[in-house]
């Protein structure tokens, strides 16, 4: 049984956008190239030819990859999502206790964690390390880098 995907209404329009950018225009380009490529003749030693190939299987990839994403996704109800303890959904002001900082992050599913937009997975160490806390809690989070200290500082939805 294959797990539940756990995405928010913005995550599966992101995945659903890029799903479909594959499909209508990607698959498309890909496949003009191969055919421009065919017709330069001998494919057997087309460097043109094989890259293209070497990319439709990529984007054949992907595809197969956000289908299988789609197919278990579970997404969150965000007027579910409580402002008391953190939870998938949460967007989490917390304190770093060491340099003095303070760090904003939405608590999402793995599938669409990506910390350059500050949203991080529930699986993460920090992730897990706040899940079902509440404000005013102090977390201690084990990373390779050593031990990270944190409060929470603030619990509230993300809109």
């Amino acid at each position: 049984m294959e797990k539940d995907v756990m995405l928010t209404i913005e995550g599966l329009k992101k995945i659903e956008h890029k799903l479909d950018h594959l499909k209508s225009v990607r698959r498309r380009e890909v496949a003009e190239r191969i055919k421009q490529a065919i017709e330069f003749g001998d494919i057997s030693e087309n460097s043109e030819y094989e890259d293209a190939k070497n990319e439709q299987a990529f984007i054949e990839g992907e595809i197969l990859t956000l289908e299988k994403i789609l197919r278990n996704a579970k997404v969150i109800d965000e007027g579910e999502v409580g402002t008391d303890v953190v939870a998938l959904g949460s967007l989490v002001r917390l304190k770093d206790l060491e340099f003095d900082d303070e760090l904003e992050y939405t608590i999402v599913g793995s599938a669409e964690a990506d910390p350059a937009e500050l949203k991080i997975s529930n699986e993460s160490p920090v992730g897990q390390a706040i899940l079902g806390q509440k404000v005013g809690s102090i977390v201690e989070v084990n990373v390779p880098a050593g031990m990270l200290k944190y409060e929470v500082l603030e619990i509230r939805r993300q809109h």
